[in-house]
């Protein structure tokens, strides 16, 4: 008796690597899941000056409600949320305090929740805290000075501080924890200074009251080309971006923060000025569109690159 062979083509081998089962090989097996993450910098440029934004801290926030849109009704909020594509029980917030390289001076505006954060966030961008020459701070929430100070002293100890007279008398005496701690030991080496003011050439201070009594935002221009370190005057980009008049629970005078909001947006939609948002979606960089009686926030591409 003769044994035939099989024929065998390129076909049915194929058939029957498919009806192997995949969990049969080592190599196949599934890679491990690495978790929600982003990068801590993102560098541009500004005419002859280098902009970096720096990640010190992004986390959830439960019921955004009782920050954003407290003015409004919960069907209002919850149809602005949808047209975004955004949930309504939780926000992602983001910290993004700013360096800018002159080419002279290296400048920090606003220094993150710890000085561990935003010490972490400049290595990330290549530089250290030894580096900093000057050291801008918008406004005393601790959210924004939590990295001045801590156990070891003076997080940048070879920098000149920079803010605004009326934003440290408004919280000189007040008995704030954190200012005590974090802002008292460095008041005599503050410089104190008012709207219109010049922190160094081609950054200039802008009066944007209302988030805080003194808040500041701050002008960057540099061979005909600007940008905006808006600081908190808009905390999010559709619930206070977008809808200038909803009150924000952080906001001190909650009026004179809705007035200052559409001023900044108006004059930077007219004059097509990007701007650094501290509370943006990360990278914290956009544009300002109108759009009817409200206004819509336009991620920044690469407009900055070139």
């Amino acid at each position: 008796m003769t044994l035939k062979t099989p024929h065998i083509n390129r076909r049915s081998v194929l058939l029957g690597a498919a009806m192997t089962p995949l969990a049969a090989s080592p190599l196949l097996a599934a890679a491990e899941m690495m978790g929600v993450a982003s990068t801590r910098f993102n560098r541009m440029k500004v005419g002859g000056f280098e902009v970096t934004t720096l990640l010190a801290g992004t986390r959830p926030v439960p019921n955004p409600q009782s920050i954003f849109g407290m003015n409004v009704s919960a069907d209002e909020f919850a149809k602005a949320s949808m047209q975004a594509n955004i949930p309504t029980d939780v926000a992602q917030f983001f910290f993004t305090p700013t360096v800018v390289n002159t080419g002279a001076e290296l400048i920090l505006f606003d220094t993150g929740l710890s000085p561990a954060s935003i010490t972490g966030a400049l290595a990330a961008a290549g530089y250290s805290a030894e580096q900093i020459d000057v050291v801008v701070v918008t406004h005393m929430h601790g959210d924004h000075v939590g990295g001045l100070y801590g156990e070891g002293g003076a997080t940048f100890p070879n920098a000149r501080y920079v803010t605004g007279a009326a934003e440290f008398n408004a919280w000189d005496m007040s008995g704030n924890d954190t200012f005590e701690a974090k802002v008292r030991p460095l008041a005599e080496q503050m410089s104190m200074i008012d709207d219109g003011a010049a922190v160094a050439s081609g950054v200039t201070a802008m009066a944007a009251f209302g988030h805080t009594p003194g808040h500041m935002a701050y002008r960057i221009e540099s061979e005909g080309k600007q940008l905006v370190l808006g600081a908190d005057f808009a905390n999010h980009y559709v619930w206070s971006l977008a809808y200038p008049d909803w009150e924000v629970k952080f906001d001190r005078d909650k009026e004179a923060a809705a007035k200052t909001r559409r001023a900044m947006l108006d004059m930077m939609a007219a004059d097509q000025i990007p701007f650094v948002g501290y509370h943006m979606p990360w990278p914290g960089v956009g544009y300002v569109e109108k759009r009817g009686q409200g206004y819509h926030y336009v991620p920044a591409s690469y407009q900055l690159m070139l």
